[in-house]
């Protein structure tokens, strides 16, 4: 049952990244889209995310009760260490959903109070990919050190470093594109569809840049992420999976095919997942020293364990439909 309990786990990150993630990135396109088209992006977004956006965060309450209830110790340490980026997380995740009821259904919509509501929403939705990818880097940088005698190297230096700060950047990237890669299939004609294709492209081209920013800053602060993710097979058969996809992609995109292209991108941030989590696993942060932190050794009791496996078979059969129903019937209505 531990390994049930284990891939609910990694099945709730994926999915909060691919959906969560790419709500986000609506509000990091917007940030980057000019005045005169900020209004059409606005109603594309409303009728894209507008009936899911606050469903989307499930994925990351479960991901953070799995923790809670079957890894008290990893939870404790996690939120203990990197506290700082957590709250951030936490804080633009209500701000920008604040922000988007606000400026949709605010009563009096005049222009002072708009603007304000727009202004947190872009900047929040920019904010919180950024965060939520500091905090994964820092869980693999080996910054985290459960011996530090001060704040700063307790607090801050945990996860203010070059290459949590990269990988936050190529978080805030990948937002961006898979938002544009959705937005592009629900765009109402033609120009709307092309401009989300340009945002889209811009977005991959920031995606590869720091991505390959990240691996330099790798090897600098020498985290071994070239070795995890070429050095076995798993892993450079997910990056192989996850650039021929992209190819695919583009080709679909220029034949015209827009609806099956989120399929792809969903695909291909999958598998830069895998291939980065794979060779680590089952150490779920790893520590200065060369220690870890292990969901194979640092769980909640057999019980417990058995009692959440139970809970979230049981709950899937439950919520899963509806909240597919809910995703499909939203689609029906709009085509």
């Amino acid at each position: 049952m531990l390994y049930v309990v284990i891939t609910f786990l990694f099945l709730a990150i994926v999915l909060y990244f691919l959906l969560g993630g790419a709500d986000f990135g609506a509000g990091i396109i917007e940030l980057f889209t000019s005045e005169k088209n900020r209004h059409r992006h606005r109603k594309t977004t409303y009728q894209a995310i507008g009936p899911v956006w606050e469903a989307n965060h499930m994925w990351l309450i479960i991901a953070v009760v799995i923790l809670f209830v079957g890894f008290p110790v990893i939870y404790s340490d996690m939120c203990t260490y990197l506290h700082i980026p957590l709250l951030i997380m936490l804080l633009g995740i209500t701000a920008r959903g604040t922000a988007f009821a606000f400026r949709s259904y605010d009563a009096i919509k005049d222009e002072k109070t708009q603007q304000f509501y727009n202004h947190i929403f872009v900047y929040s939705s920019f904010i919180t990919p950024l965060f939520l990818g500091i905090i994964a880097g820092s869980a693999i940088s080996r910054q985290i050190d459960l011996q530090a005698a001060d704040f700063m190297d307790a607090y801050i230096y945990s996860w203010l470093n070059w290459f949590s700060v990269a990988v936050g950047l190529f978080t805030v990237a990948l937002s961006g594109y898979l938002a544009a890669i959705y937005l592009t299939g629900e765009a109402d004609d033609e120009i709307d569809a092309r401009r989300f294709i340009k945002k889209a492209r811009y977005m991959n081209i920031l995606a590869v840049i720091f991505g390959g920013v990240v691996f330099i800053v790798a090897e600098i602060e020498n985290i071994r992420l070239a070795h995890w993710i070429f050095g076995n097979p798993v892993s450079l058969i997910a990056v192989i999976a996850a650039s021929i996809s992209l190819l695919i992609l583009w080709v679909l995109i220029y034949k015209g095919k827009r609806k099956i292209i989120r399929v792809f991108a969903a695909f291909q941030v999958t598998m830069i997942l895998l291939s980065v989590g794979y060779m680590h696993y089952p150490n779920f942060i790893m520590l200065k020293g060369g220690q870890s932190l292990s969901l194979l050794t640092l769980h909640a009791t057999s019980k417990t364990i058995d009692d959440l496996g139970w809970g979230l078979f049981i709950g899937s059969f439950l919520i899963l439909p509806s909240l597919f129903y809910l995703y499909y019937s939203f689609q029906v209505n709009r085509d």
